[in-house]
């Protein structure tokens, strides 16, 4: 007759319901899995899958009691990491839609919103299109599956019983990052930017030049057409940013753990 005592249950929640929070935290948050339009119980089949498949590559944590004060501070400790991992790859996608829209508020299109499914809100269509454009790039350079790897890596560089102890100057560069957000994403949106404001200062100089013109039927749909015209050109040069910028955020989703 199989028997369950207390010393399984204390093994099975180290060897695998700390690991699973750490994961937990990651789907949560971080960009493709943690998306609003997927459901919570896709979520939590993917973290409860991810979780089985690093269980033994875990190193195996103290014996500590999981009712106990240190155990449920391992727990929040795992969850935190995790998230903040997550944050970190998170950070690069809010700069593009913050590209999309500074450059569809310049277009005059910041009033054209659609439904984003991976949201599950309403966005301005232009930050939509970069967003879809990021994360298609980021599936094609196989960042989900690098990702996973930094989450795999994180384990043997940081393992379950250190909490937060590690690397607690790098949650401050972690939390300054979040200014980064707004920078990448106006050098993003800067050709669009720069060409609507030259469009923009010819636009007030025709009008000076020549007062019964109608300045918003004629500016209106310029700026429309310059800001599309900009961006395609700029579409093909954006991908090599991208790529760059993905791989900094993988570098950063190590940084909460570096000593």
């Amino acid at each position: 007759m199989l028997r369950i005592g207390e010393a399984d249950l204390v093994a099975f929640v180290g060897a695998f319901l700390w690991p699973l929070a750490r994961v937990a935290g990651l789907v949560a948050v971080a960009p493709v899995f943690g998306n609003a339009g997927i459901p919570r119980s896709t979520k939590a089949a993917i973290a409860i899958a991810f979780t089985v498949a690093l269980a033994p590559l875990v190193p195996p944590p103290p014996g500590l009691d999981p009712y106990s004060g240190a155990g449920l501070a391992i727990l929040a400790a795992q969850m935190l990491i995790g998230t903040a991992m997550g944050l970190a790859m998170r950070f690069v996608f809010t700069a593009v839609d913050v590209a999309g829209e500074l450059a569809g508020l310049q277009m005059g299109l910041g009033f054209a919103t659609f439904f984003d499914p991976q949201n599950a809100t309403q966005t301005p269509v232009v930050a939509q299109m970069m967003g879809l454009l990021a994360t298609l790039t980021f599936l094609a350079i196989n960042g989900h599956l690098m990702m996973l790897q930094a989450l795999a890596d994180s384990f043997a560089s940081v393992p379950v019983a250190a909490g937060l102890a590690a690397g607690r100057g790098a949650w401050l560069e972690l939390a300054r990052m979040g200014s980064a957000i707004f920078v990448t994403g106006l050098m993003l949106a800067l050709p669009v930017v720069v060409a609507l404001l030259m469009t923009n200062v010819a636009l007030g100089i025709l009008t000076r030049a020549a007062p019964q013109l109608n300045i918003f039927a004629v500016g209106f749909p310029l700026t429309i057409l310059v800001g599309w015209a900009v961006l395609g050109l700029a579409l093909p040069h954006a991908a090599p940013l991208l790529v760059q910028a993905f791989g900094e955020g993988l570098k950063a989703m190590l940084l909460p753990l570096t000593p």
